[in-house]
């Protein structure tokens, strides 16, 4: 199931890039810093947009707004598409839902295993505090 996003729906704005670069930097604003309100978006299916706002993502707002800063490159038309591969990739993640987790124990053999290793490191650490130092 592919999802598309109306330009209407995408807020961009150009600011200058931070870091070296020189005059460039100084002048041109290449930075592109795309926003994208997906709790308010009509075209996200409600399961998808659930998971996505239920995704612990440092650039989804406290509002439900995806903000995406892209300074990746020298020029604005390169960072903008940029800043587009990316929100396509952060909707296509919450395209699938999560696998459920099974529950599984550790076999006999593992946990005899761990206890085996754990025996030995004492002994090891044991036989460091009896030596004598003269």
């Amino acid at each position: 199931m592919a999802i598309s996003i109306p330009e209407t729906e995408l807020v961009e704005r150009f600011v200058r890039s931070t870091g070296p670069g020189g005059q460039n930097v100084n002048k041109v604003a290449t930075a592109v810093e795309l926003r994208f309100d997906v709790a308010q978006s009509p075209s996200l299916p409600d399961a998808v947009r659930e998971r996505l706002l239920s995704k612990r993502d440092r650039r989804v707002t406290n509002d439900g707004v995806l903000v995406i800063s892209a300074q990746r490159f020298r020029t604005q038309e390169r960072n903008r598409e940029d800043a587009r591969e990316r929100l396509a990739a952060f909707v296509d993640s919450g395209l699938r839902a999560p696998k459920p987790r099974v529950a599984t124990k550790p076999s006999r053999a593992a946990k005899e295993r761990r206890l085996g290793a754990k025996r030995e490191r004492g002994q090891t650490k044991r036989g460091r505090s009896q030596r004598e130092w003269d």
